[in-house]
């Protein structure tokens, strides 16, 4: 039997449910309804529905959600129920800003340490994280309970970096190398291009149109 895949697209609007909950939350408001979620996201009510559906029945008819309790188990779909440990490859500038952005720990991911093969940078603090080198990188992994990988590094080195990585215990690899990294199917990687996305927001606004919607 074919197992059944919930779409890509349902899953990212559950992490931006999710924040947008969060928000709710902090404004002591109780019970939300599908119509507020999709007024507050840009989206419908059809669709937050829909998009919850996949994963059971969370609200009551005529009352709509509690929001604690659904941003809850938004956050247990998304597996924010518990803590993920990281290390970020590259000390670069991307790798410094990456260090930097505080959403990372809001929601549950915290990056432990930062590898880099320049041994001027080795040994340094970067925003308050230890740089190491590369080569004690999957020691560190396997003695730190490390479960994701960022790469920040030029593309040139990407896949030397994903090659060390796919030996150890790590499972997810967020790529910003502007390169398609070669991996074992149990390794889930996403991409980040930021080129792709600014050419993706140049088109659309030199042709005053939005591209397709995904399919779902």
């Amino acid at each position: 039997m074919k197992e059944f895949k919930i779409p890509e697209a349902t899953v990212s609007r559950l992490s931006v449910y999710s924040r947008y909950l969060t928000e709710v939350e902090k404004q002591h408001i109780v019970s939300i309804s599908s119509g507020e979620i999709a007024e507050g996201m840009g989206g419908t009510p059809a669709q937050v529905r829909k998009d919850l559906a996949y994963f059971g029945e969370f609200g009551t008819r005529g009352v709509g959600y509690n929001v604690k309790q659904l941003n809850q188990e938004i956050k247990n779909i998304l597996g924010l129920s518990k803590k993920w440990n990281m290390i970020l490859i590259g000390a670069g500038n991307l790798g410094s800003a990456l260090s930097q952005y505080h959403g990372f720990r809001e929601r549950g991911f915290e990056i432990k340490g930062i590898f880099d093969n320049d041994l001027n940078k080795v040994g340094l603090m970067l925003n308050g994280l230890p740089i190491y080198p590369i080569n004690e990188m999957a020691d560190y992994i396997e003695a730190n309970g490390i479960s994701i990988a960022i790469i920040a590094v030029p593309g040139d080195y990407a896949q030397d970096v994903a090659d060390i990585l796919v030996e150890t215990p790590i499972k997810g690899i967020l790529n910003f190398a502007p390169v398609v990294l070669t991996v074992p199917d149990e390794v889930e990687v996403r991409n980040v291009d930021l080129s792709v996305n600014l050419e993706v927001l140049s088109y659309n606004i030199e042709n005053n149109l939005d591209t397709m919607p995904e399919e779902e």
